[in-house]
């Protein structure tokens, strides 16, 4: 069925160009169809050239009535076979999402409508495949997102996404920008991934014969920054991790990471609070956002939990006392997939993601973890068997990370030195130890304070899966 409508929109263009260029390198247009609306006279009579594709074609014999948008608009266009040139032409070889260039004056019609009385019509960009039709859409979900432009030609809440999503970036930026931070850009192949604990992808530098990495973090090189004399400096950029789909996870997506030199870890809540719900309501327009039917206002103070306190309620433990063998005997019982190498870290973090994250809906700062769940941020002072860290939780889950940066190489290589026996034992995602790194260091990095959001916050402000809001996520292989 597909390939008879396909073979007959190429014969139709066989035939369009015995007399004119189907695929012209120009054409003629004047004004958008949204500006063409906005100064609407039907009494002017002035010629007005407009360009765009084809989503209706009435064809009453003499008279045709046809549908054009372009990116601002949607217009009538009629064609009358005694005034518009190209009348017979089109009328024989026009398919729906051809794109069109009229050229006419304003018309209503009897029944009001906005049009244009085409003077002249031609393709200007034949359609050798059949779009979808706006009332069906695209069904198979799988195609939705591998041919995401067939879901833009007929969705416009689709486009509306990407739409906001420029918002919600650019209002990061300009936000940050405000505070006197400068974006920077660091590199994307780096020869040990860090700054997170993730798998990175790998791949080969020919010209240098060597393995990269594609790095999983913006963090160390900003780091680096802080070192060079950079008091504030930020980054939004791609990162990419090899690891599994979710609802919340991809491979390869936009996350910010921004560090400011002499802050810790409360002055960075702040600040965050303040950014986000700045983001928020430029965004949407609101800070009242629907979860799962709930209305929550990201306006409101956000309150602090302790994560002691909280893991201690909801998962029945005292992080202060509780042996590895306890741990691990919890973990089972929540249903966390353990596995073997899993240091004692990995394995609180298994617990809380099963018991306590999903329990804070509203958002709030979730502080200080034990010092083994967080290896690049500095002891709390008082207990230096928790770190200042805050992560930003609302809806059951983590958006957004940031804690006082530890800036003593010698507790740093310690940590290293720990992550890399998690990764002899069989821990993948443990982080690496990294010369160029510590080196760094060891010249002196300033007290400071570092933060990092991913574009996750952006799809779940929204409750749709990550994968929904990213243009052209990764599919698996069409078979």
């Amino acid at each position: 069925m597909i390939e008879d409508l396909i073979r007959d929109r190429r014969r139709k263009c066989d035939a369009y160009e015995k007399s004119a260029p189907a695929f012209p390198a120009r054409v003629k247009r004047t004004k958008t169809i949204g500006d063409f609306l906005a100064d609407f006279d039907p009494k002017s009579g002035k010629k007005t050239s407009v360009v765009g594709r084809l989503y209706a074609w009435r064809d009453q014999g003499k008279l045709i009535f046809s549908d054009l948008r372009d990116g601002y608009g949607k217009i009538q266009i009629v064609l009358n076979e005694r005034e518009t040139k190209g009348f017979v032409l089109a009328k024989e070889n026009v398919d729906i999402g051809d794109f069109l260039e009229a050229e006419g004056t304003p018309f209503l019609t009897k029944r009001g409508e906005k049009s244009i009385l085409a003077k002249s019509v031609r393709i200007v960009a034949k359609s050798l495949r059949p779009i979808p039709s706006s009332w069906y859409g695209v069904e198979d979900p799988d195609i939705r997102l591998r041919k995401r432009y067939l879901d833009f030609l007929i969705n416009e809440e689709t486009k509306e996404i990407f739409r906001k999503k420029e918002i919600f970036w650019s209002s990061v930026r300009s936000f940050l920008k405000s505070e006197g931070f400068l974006e920077v850009e660091m590199p994307v192949l780096e020869p040990v991934p860090g700054g997170a604990e993730a798998e990175p992808f790998v791949t080969h530098h020919n010209a240098l014969d060597q393995d990269f990495y594609l790095r999983i973090s913006l963090e160390l090189p900003l780091k680096k920054m802080l070192v060079g004399g950079f008091e504030s400096v930020f980054e939004i950029g791609r990162i990419f991790r090899n690891e599994g789909i979710s609802r919340e996870h991809l491979q390869d997506y936009t996350q910010m990471e921004c560090y400011r030199s002499y802050w810790d870890y409360r002055e960075m809540m702040k600040f965050v609070e303040s950014m986000y719900k700045n983001v928020i309501k430029k965004t949407f327009g609101s800070s009242v956002r629907a979860w799962e039917g709930k209305k929550v206002d990201w306006g409101k103070k956000w309150k602090t939990v302790d994560y002691y306190e909280v893991f201690k309620k909801e998962a029945g433990i005292d992080l202060s006392r509780a042996s590895d063998a306890e741990l691990l005997k919890k973990a089972k019982s929540v249903g966390a997939s353990v596995r073997a190498g899993m240091g004692r870290g990995r394995v609180i973090d298994l617990i809380y993601k099963k018991t306590v994250r999903p329990k804070l809906i509203d958002p709030c700062f979730l502080i200080n973890p034990p010092v083994e769940v967080e290896p690049l941020a500095k002891r709390l002072e008082g207990d230096p068997s928790r770190v200042e860290r805050f992560q930003v939780l609302a809806y059951g889950t983590e958006l957004g990370k940031g804690f006082s940066e530890l800036n003593d190489p010698r507790d740093q290589r310690s940590r290293f030195e720990e992550q890399m026996k998690l990764r002899a034992a069989g821990d993948e995602e443990a982080q690496r130890l990294d010369e160029d790194f510590l080196e760094a260091l060891e010249y002196g990095m300033p007290p400071a304070a570092g933060f990092g959001m991913s574009e996750r916050l952006f799809a779940v402000l929204l409750e749709k899966p990550v994968r929904e809001t990213v243009i052209f996520p990764l599919m698996r292989r069409e078979r």
